[in-house]
C-alpha cells in the first residue's frame, strides 16, 4: 500500500526549509502531495499559479512529489487523494500550539487521517517565507535560504 502524505501551505515563496522537509518526508512516505493554498486571510506576494510554478521548479527532480492546488479543507483534499497523513513542519515552540489545534480539528473531522510533525534541519529552524521576503524587500541576499529560481523571482518582484 502506498503511503501518501499531503504537505499543505501557502509556500509564498517556497524555502529551503520547505524543501528539506519534503526530502526528509520522502524517507517516510512513498509520495508527498504539496498542496499549495490560496489563503484569502493572507496577502501573498506571489499569485497561486506563480507559487505552484515555483514549487514545481524546485521539486522537478523529485519524482514522488506532486504539486496541486488546495481549494478545500485539508482533510477533504487528503481523503480525495487517498492520503492518510497531513505533514506539517514545526520550527519553534510558537508553532506548536497552532499546529496542535489544527491537528485536533482535522482529527475530529476525519479520524482516519493523521497529522505528522517534523522539525526542520537545524540550519533552517529560523527560516520562514516572511523572513525571506523581508530580506529580499531590503535587497538582501536570499541565496542561502531559497532555490536560485526563487531568489530570481523575489528580486524581480521587489525591483518593480
Amino acid at each position: 500500500m502506498t503511503k501518501i502524505a499531503v504537505y499543505p501551505g501557502t509556500f509564498d515563496p517556497i524555502t529551503n526549509g520547505h524543501l528539506d522537509l519534503m526530502k526528509r518526508g520522502l524517507k517516510i512516505f512513498d509520495q508527498i502531495i504539496v498542496a499549495v493554498a490560496e489563503n484569502p486571510q493572507k496577502q501573498t506576494l506571489f499569485s497561486l499559479q506563480q507559487r505552484i510554478d515555483m514549487v514545481n521548479e524546485v521539486t522537478k527532480d523529485m519524482k514522488t512529489i506532486q504539486v496541486m492546488t488546495l481549494d478545500k479543507l485539508v482533510v477533504d483534499f487528503s481523503r480525495d487523494h487517498s492520503a492518510t497523513v497531513i505533514l506539517r513542519g514545526l520550527r519553534a515552540i510558537s508553532d506548536f500550539e497552532y499546529e496542535v489545534q489544527l491537528a485536533s480539528i482535522n482529527r475530529s473531522m476525519e479520524p482516519s487521517i493523521e497529522s505528522v510533525f517534523m522539525s526542520p534541519a537545524e540550519e533552517y529552524s529560523f527560516l520562514s517565507s516572511s523572513i525571506v521576503k523581508d530580506i529580499a524587500r531590503h535587497n538582501g541576499d536570499t541565496s542561502k535560504y531559497v532555490h536560485p529560481s526563487v531568489s530570481a523571482s523575489l528580486r524581480e518582484k521587489y525591483l518593480k
